[in-house]
């Protein structure tokens, strides 16, 4: 990812948690806060509630490349946090990348493209 670090703190979380706006649907819930640097931060939560460590790690994994392949594609300077659901872990990478393109771009964290 060459424009976003990684959100670690609990109160950058809140912060986005209580002053974001927010998306969600069946699989994710997304919350997108400018927050006034040249990069991007992106956050990830997944709940004990997902499964066990293993499915955890896997929901994880995919939402992180799900984000780094659309990273040109997305708005800089936006604190991303994306919490994963329960049903996150019987979704495939395709249905979660679909849910999480469709949250973006209800949130216009998606750049205009140019019309040909």
């Amino acid at each position: 990812m060459k424009n976003t670090v990684s959100l670690k703190e609990n109160h950058l979380f809140r912060r986005a948690y209580s002053r974001g706006k927010t998306a969600a649907d069946g699989r994710l819930a997304l919350y997108v806060r400018r927050n006034g640097r040249k990069g991007s931060r992106l956050g990830l939560t997944v709940s004990t509630k997902v499964g066990c460590a293993v499915v955890r790690n896997r929901v994880r994994r995919r939402l992180r490349e799900i984000y780094r392949l659309n990273e040109g594609r997305l708005i800089t300077g936006c604190d991303v946090v994306v919490v994963a659901r329960v049903r996150a872990a019987e979704s495939s990478y395709r249905q979660l990348e679909k849910s999480f393109l469709r949250l973006a771009d209800k949130l216009t964290l998606l750049k205009k493209e140019p019309v040909a």
